[in-house]
């Protein structure tokens, strides 16, 4: 699943466009990703490092719920804006599973509606888990959904910040909603953010996630939670539960250490196949690594239209689909310049990088520190960016070997089991 940065399990759509499509919106691009919040930033949980509760602020007096009407007006303006043979409607909160079932199986029978003959449309939905229960898992599996599922590792460690309104942990919750998922055998995927409370223990997180849940497919996340006023970051400070650059890059080294050893071809894990595209000069598929941004957006509840899920903020509002077409926003110079900006805005320090290729200077919403001469804009995880590009870079290289052979790149775990004397490092 993809939070905020559009990177699924299957290969991209096409970039053909296909018979039937709509003319192209001019400058706007043939396929984008937007993560729709029908219930707005309202939740079940009060996630302690969740900053997106807060955004109800923005929306004062409103019931946050999509109406029917907005429902099929997005549906059909996303599917409309799209040239391609394929569309994701991915929806996201808060959590969205408040709307109720119904809600969801409209959403699927208006995309069948309004699809175009031979577009293929895919579901995708983010949740907490809590809620789950058979009717969701047997709705999911009917309608090929891929539910992304919010886990941050054992009961100690998830339950340390996710808890619900009440302060009561989640853990038990989160794997009965994920046992009706794999009972149902629903693909899923685990979103893990990674924070003050789990960053120290990346092996334990990963062989959770691998072993006790079954998870083939993770992306994780980094918790960079500044002070904000009015939900707008204002200082260079991050709080207590957010994770230092050098404990991100040093998590990222000892998943993948792990991973290396045993799992490349049958655990993906994001972080590791957008750094492996890089390195092998293909697209990296993920906004956060690549040169430019800005076919990542958010929309909320009642139609309005952001940049990006990470800047649902006032200065960041492109329109809303009941005033001008989704397709129109998008395309838009604001939305062009957004995405231009990350590239255009790099530090000195950044173009100059040796990993720059890898990096790309990270998501701009933490670019919020200055480099070593005093130049805006670097990363706040910088520093561990780099510790985990300079970590991998020759088994990324031999990786890209193996591809050019036409060889797997898993063939790289036998130089691992020879070098590690057959211990491939997996006892427990």
């Amino acid at each position: 699943m993809t939070d905020t940065q559009g990177g699924g399990r299957a290969e991209g759509p096409s970039q053909a466009t296909p018979a039937g499509a709509p003319e192209a919106t001019a400058g706007g691009p043939p396929a984008f990703h937007l993560l729709a919040k029908p219930t707005g930033s309202v939740c079940n949980l009060g996630c302690a490092y969740c900053f997106f509760l807060e955004k109800e602020r923005l929306y004062p007096g409103s019931r946050f719920r999509m109406s029917d009407e907005l429902l099929e007006r997005y549906i059909r303006q996303l599917i409309a804006a799209h040239r391609t043979p394929e569309v994701t409607i991915a929806w996201q909160g808060g959590e969205p599973t408040l709307m109720g079932l119904e809600f969801f199986r409209r959403s699927v029978a208006l995309a069948k509606k309004h699809a175009r003959p031979g577009m293929r449309v895919a579901h995708t939905i983010q949740t907490n888990g809590t809620r789950l229960n058979g009717d969701w898992a047997r709705f999911f599996k009917e309608n090929g959904y891929l539910v992304g599922l919010s886990i941050d590792g054992s009961r100690e460690l998830h339950d340390a910040y996710r808890r619900d309104k009440g302060g009561r942990p989640t853990f038990d919750r989160v794997m009965r909603g994920l046992g009706h998922l794999r009972e149902r055998g629903v693909d899923w995927n685990a979103l893990t953010t990674v924070h003050a409370a789990n960053a120290e223990h990346p092996v334990e997180v990963y062989r959770f996630l691998r072993d006790e849940c079954g998870a083939r497919f993770m992306q994780f996340i980094p918790i960079v939670e500044r002070p904000t006023e009015d939900g707008v970051p204002y200082s260079d400070a991050v709080t207590e539960r957010s994770v230092t650059a050098e404990q991100w890059g040093e998590f990222l080294n000892g998943v993948f250490e792990e991973w290396v050893r045993r799992d490349v071809g049958e655990v993906y894990v994001q972080m590791f196949d957008v750094a492996l595209a890089n390195w092998y000069g293909e697209p990296a598929g993920l906004c956060v690594h690549s040169p430019t941004c800005g076919t990542a957006l958010a929309m909320e509840h009642n139609g309005d239209v952001y940049a990006c899920d990470h800047f649902v903020e006032p200065g960041y509002v492109l329109g809303n689909i009941g005033e001008r077409e989704l397709g129109e926003l998008v395309a838009s110079p604001q939305q062009r310049c957004f995405g231009h900006d990350k590239l255009a805005q790099l530090p000195r320090y950044c173009v100059e990088c040796d990993v720059r290729f890898a990096c790309h200077g990270g998501c701009p919403k933490d670019r919020f520190i200055t480099t070593p001469d005093g130049e805006p804009r670097l990363n706040y995880l910088c520093a561990g960016f780099k510790t985990f590009f300079h970590h991998v870079d020759e088994p990324m290289r031999h990786m890209c070997e193996l591809l050019r052979a036409d060889r797997a790149p898993s063939d790289i775990m036998a130089q691992y089991v020879a070098v590690d004397g057959g211990d491939q490092g997996t006892t427990p």
